[in-house]
């Protein structure tokens, strides 16, 4: 495996999560908003785009290398169940697709990425964070 395909799958795991381009049905947890990454280096807003939803980079710490604001994640997803979803994601920036899945809840949410087959993976805890 390349260095490029692990630094990527580690930063399509952490960049963002997925979620279904369809409607959150009332009182399931709602994909969209802002999210902070659980190790403390990135927040992201989850919007729609187009027919797919898109997760922006909003802020990075300073110092986090192969990332920056403005970044976008391009996710086609569907639900498995109200709080599972799978799927794949695009990252512009390296040109990589991801084999992902998403775990959401009120407010916390975990995403996982894969590259290689799913030979490579990687976890990422993400919290809810309060506006719009």
């Amino acid at each position: 495996m390349t260095h490029r395909l692990a630094v990527g799958a580690l930063i399509a795991a952490s960049l963002v999560p997925l979620f279904p381009v369809s409607g959150v049905a009332a009182g399931e947890p709602s994909p969209f908003g802002l999210w902070a990454r659980g190790d403390g280096k990135a927040k992201v807003r989850v919007a729609r785009c187009g027919a797919d939803l898109c997760a922006t980079n909003t802020w990075i710490l300073q110092g986090t290398k192969g990332e920056k604001a403005g970044d976008v994640l391009v996710m086609s997803v569907k639900p498995d169940d109200p709080s599972h979803w799978s799927g794949t994601a695009f990252d512009r920036q390296r040109d990589l697709t991801y084999r992902m899945t998403l775990n959401v809840g009120d407010q916390q949410m975990t995403t996982r990425g894969c590259v290689l087959a799913g030979i490579i993976c990687k976890d990422m805890g993400w919290t809810r964070l309060k506006g719009k």
